[in-house]
């Protein structure tokens, strides 16, 4: 070897580590941001949850025609903030953060005054009892803190790695809201793709997932999100009957599905003063019917106790099936009225009452078991990550033993559910998308 060639050798060594410190030194500046973005959206996830869960339990203990009526005025006070704050926000949040995801050209960047907005519209929504979730709110809050971080940063992220603190902050935001790291992680991460994940982004994700937990479990403990007693034993036939409870949730889902996206077409395209009275119309007379069915308010708010009340063994199956039925009625209407808040739980609740429909079918003595497989089955199908469902089961209800059935389940649900999602902005993964997250553009 001549001198110029080890000259040229020892000049590329040289670079190359270089090159290897500053990548070095860039990656633990994006793993120490993402550590903020989650330390910061688990603090304002805990401030969201403590007030809507106020407004809830105070609507719990108003008279019953109040509480029939406050879900219209909490879609009023929605409408206002995302027409006045937002300036004509939508009531968008999970779709918010896959839009800004998919946003090749930063036209859809997540700004502050719409997150006011729909910060506002999620608390009246939720704190009035309307049944939807938190986590879409939490969610958004989360990317819009990363989004707003990374544009403000440009030169410590790369073209490709622009959207590492708005998936971090994604995560940080569901794994807050249920008190699950691994599946804020997981959903940030699956969510976008229909068939595939989210490429580089992982470490990020998994330490704002962790910080925005920390913080979160800090203020509100660390209690299961789903309570479960004992741990049910299940054998073959009991994984038969999930690949069968798999296949009702893949079909129930579908339609939910299809309920939720023409009801977001309606509030898309339907005057407020048309639709916010029709929706608060429609959510009394559903919560008019619920009590005098089960004689309980089990068409308010984000479900978990509707889910506690279903478990009992003693409940009719008719019962169950007309709770379901309205409070998938309920969430559609809503969401047609302009209504800000999740569909991860909503998901998850009429998956819950679905599988305990069928544990009371094949007289199942412990129903738990049908009930958490039936919510991995229809939230795996419905916003299309089976792996997050499954992992979800596992963090908010503490039983691992649960992730065999719910997998086989989830997997039945989702072939059953084709292309169909509860929202319209997931993507294939393109050849392009994928050689940009292997950094190969």
């Amino acid at each position: 070897m001549d001198i110029v060639t080890r000259a040229r050798v020892r000049n590329g060594i040289s670079l190359r580590g270089t090159e290897f410190r500053r990548l070095a030194t860039r990656s633990r500046e994006v793993l120490l941001l993402a550590a903020v973005v989650g330390a910061g959206t688990g603090l304002a996830v805990a401030g969201f949850e403590s007030i809507v869960t106020k407004g809830v339990e105070w609507v719990d203990r108003i008279p019953l025609w109040i509480a029939a009526i406050m879900p219209l005025v909490g879609l009023s006070i929605a409408a206002a903030s995302l027409r006045w704050i937002g300036p004509s926000a939508s009531p968008a949040t999970a779709d918010e953060y896959l839009l800004a995801f998919h946003d090749h050209d930063h036209h859809h960047d997540l700004t502050l005054r719409p997150l006011i907005a729909r910060i506002i519209a999620g608390v009246a929504t939720l704190g009035s009892g309307a049944p939807m979730g938190l986590e879409g709110p939490s969610l958004y809050m989360g990317s819009s803190f990363g989004d707003m971080i990374q544009r403000r940063l440009p030169r410590a992220f790369t073209p490709e790695r622009r959207r590492l603190l708005l998936v971090a902050g994604a995560a940080a935001g569901v794994a807050a809201i249920f008190k699950a790291p691994a599946t804020g992680a997981v959903f940030a991460l699956e969510v976008p793709y229909q068939d595939d994940l989210a490429r580089r982004m992982l470490l990020p994700a998994l330490v704002a997932s962790a910080s925005g937990y920390l913080t979160f479990v800090a203020i509100h403990g660390t209690a299961a999100l789903l309570t479960v007693k004992g741990t049910p034993p299940f054998t073959f036939k009991d994984l038969a009957a999930a690949a069968a409870l798999g296949l009702i949730a893949g079909i129930g889902a579908r339609v939910f599905a299809w309920m939720l996206r023409t009801a977001k077409h309606v509030a898309a395209d339907t005057s407020v003063w048309v639709r916010v009275p029709a929706a608060g119309a429609s959510l009394a007379g559903i919560f008019c019917l619920a009590r005098l069915v089960s004689g309980e308010n089990l068409t308010t708010g984000p479900g978990y106790a509707t889910i506690a009340w279903a478990v009992d063994p003693t409940r009719g199956l008719w019962v169950i099936v007309a709770i379901l039925v309205l409070r998938c009625i309920a969430t559609s209407a809503t969401v047609a009225g302009g209504g800000v808040g999740g569909l991860f739980i909503p998901l998850v609740v009429a998956g819950a009452l679905a599988g305990r429909i069928v544990g009371g079918m094949a007289n199942a003595l412990d129903t738990t078991l049908f009930t958490i497989v039936g919510a991995a089955a229809f939230l795996g199908a419905g916003y299309r990550v089976p792996l997050a469902a499954v992992v979800f089961v596992a963090e908010a209800t503490g039983r691992p033993g649960f992730i065999v059935p719910g997998l086989i389940a989830a997997v039945v649900a989702e072939l059953i559910m084709g292309r169909s999602s509860v929202t319209a902005y997931q993507h294939a993964a393109t050849d392009e998308e994928l050689d940009t997250s292997r950094g190969r553009n």
